[in-house]
């Protein structure tokens, strides 16, 4: 584990050339330890202590490090140790590389694998972009129902050291039909005279190699499973997926969300590795549609310029007003986009989510309101700013924050639901483009209420 001395223990060994202490040193560590010690080193070192890595351990850092560092040690490796390096890789995480490679550079590399290794991969990347069969593996163990355990446990020391897990076992029948699952628990269990057929129930759980990559992370989640079968359309075992590689994807999914939903369009790399101009394109479309929504606003104001005009007090309250009434949308859609995500609710429940929408956005907005109310009402014990009608200031304001809040968790739980309707990723309902929403339209209200509440004593 890199602890705090390790590193300038690192940089000293590597100051005084002693690699043979290195070496020894390196080897032993755990390859997330590893690649986490390159990420603290400069670029000339970096390669160097890669360079001491032996094979297997440096395919197995490797495959922790980010795209960044993969690409830039790549460049610092001949044809021979790059090969070597690459044929050692695990399956999906080469694939996971060659598909983020340019194509140029990904096509040399390919030529550098053995010939089984190319197969492998040619077969992986043949599938979509999203889909299983980018995140699978065929290294797996497959048996047959009539073996015995004996049987199984000889074929898994012959051929388990080039399997992804050993978790599970596959019984596939002779047309490599996938027909049942079994814990390796099971099979050390079983006394070793009894076949195979006899610990099966044929209730098993597996994944399409067509299936989209998120649906994976849902069943993975739903069976509490750490690897998964991957069968073809006829039924024929291709693959397995591990949990490893489904965090990753579930971790790419919540960031692209969270950027989304923060207000700009989600980065396709890193945020330390996105060139600038790319980061300031995918930032300001966003920026710009909600500035030019929020014109809306001053045009509201505007609007009602003779009202504001005639109760100069009611612009005191506008800020309190539109902000409550954002904050109330963006904290729905928050949590309705999660909910969508995780599948807690359907597009089919939008009309229960619509009603316990409503029951939140009353309370909260009276909730508010009441202590909008009560603020008025106290400082005007202290200050006449508010004239002798400050309990018809106090009630427009907490009607308004009753309305605007009770619209606003409407407007943002709602619109998830349209989005994911038309097609669209309802993470696209980003808080600031709900809260602008909501600060157009909860002018409207704010001035509606003070027309109808003021009239005939301040208007």
């Amino acid at each position: 584990m890199l602890g705090k001395l390790a590193l300038p223990e690192i940089r000293e060994l590597i100051a005084t050339e002693d690699y043979t202490t290195l070496r020894d040193v390196l080897n032993h560590w755990l390859p997330a330890d590893l690649a986490a010690l390159l990420g603290h080193l400069s670029a000339a070192d970096r390669s160097q202590v890669f360079g001491l890595l032996n094979t297997h351990r440096a395919a197995e850092t490797f495959e922790y490090l980010n795209l960044l560092l993969q690409d830039e040690l790549l460049a610092t490796l001949d044809d021979a140790s790059a090969a070597a390096l690459l044929n050692e890789m695990a399956p999906d995480d080469r694939t996971a590389l060659f598909e983020e490679l340019p194509k140029d550079s990904a096509t040399h590399l390919m030529s550098l694998l053995s010939a089984e290794q190319q197969r492998v991969t040619h077969s992986l990347l043949s599938y979509g972009r999203n889909t299983v069969g980018r995140l699978m593996t065929p290294d797996y163990i497959a048996v047959k129902s009539d073996w015995t355990v004996k049987h199984v446990l000889d074929h898994v020391r012959a051929h388990g050291k080039d399997s992804e897990t050993l978790n599970v076992v596959y019984v596939t029948d002779n047309h490599n039909h996938l027909i049942d699952d079994l814990r390796i628990r099971e099979i050390l269990l079983a006394p070793l005279h009894e076949h195979v057929a006899t610990l099966m129930d044929h209730r098993f759980v597996s994944l399409l190699v067509t299936d989209d990559k998120r649906k994976a992370v849902g069943v993975f989640r739903k069976y509490d499973r750490t690897v998964l079968p991957v069968v073809d359309s006829r039924g024929f075992l291709v693959g397995i997926v591990t949990i490893d590689d489904v965090l990753d994807v579930a971790e790419k999914e919540a960031t692209r969300e969270i950027q989304r939903l923060g207000g700009s369009e989600a980065l396709d790399e890193p945020y330390a590795t996105t060139p600038l101009l790319v980061m300031i394109r995918k930032r300001a479309s966003w920026l710009v549609l909600l500035f030019l929504g929020e014109l809306l606003t001053a045009t509201a104001m505007g609007y009602y310029e003779e009202e504001i005009s005639s109760a100069v007090v009611l612009a005191l309250f506008v800020p309190l007003i539109i902000s409550s009434g954002g904050n109330s949308g963006s904290q729905a859609a928050t949590l309705i986009v999660r909910a969508l995500a995780l599948g807690e609710v359907q597009l089919r429940d939008w009309w229960r989510v619509f009603r316990r929408e409503i029951a939140s956005g009353i309370l909260l907005g009276t909730l508010l309101g009441c202590i909008g109310f009560a603020r008025i009402a106290l400082w005007s014990t202290v200050s006449d700013i508010y004239g002798p009608h400050w309990a018809l200031y106090g009630l427009t304001v907490c009607l308004s924050l009753v309305g605007v809040v009770t619209w606003g968790t409407l407007s943002g739980s709602m619109l998830p639901f349209v989005l994911k309707r038309l097609g669209f990723d309802p993470a696209t309902s980003s808080a600031p483009f709900v809260a602008t929403l909501v600060d157009v339209t909860g002018l409207m209200i704010y001035f509606t209420v003070a027309m109808i509440v003021l009239r005939g004593a301040v208007l």
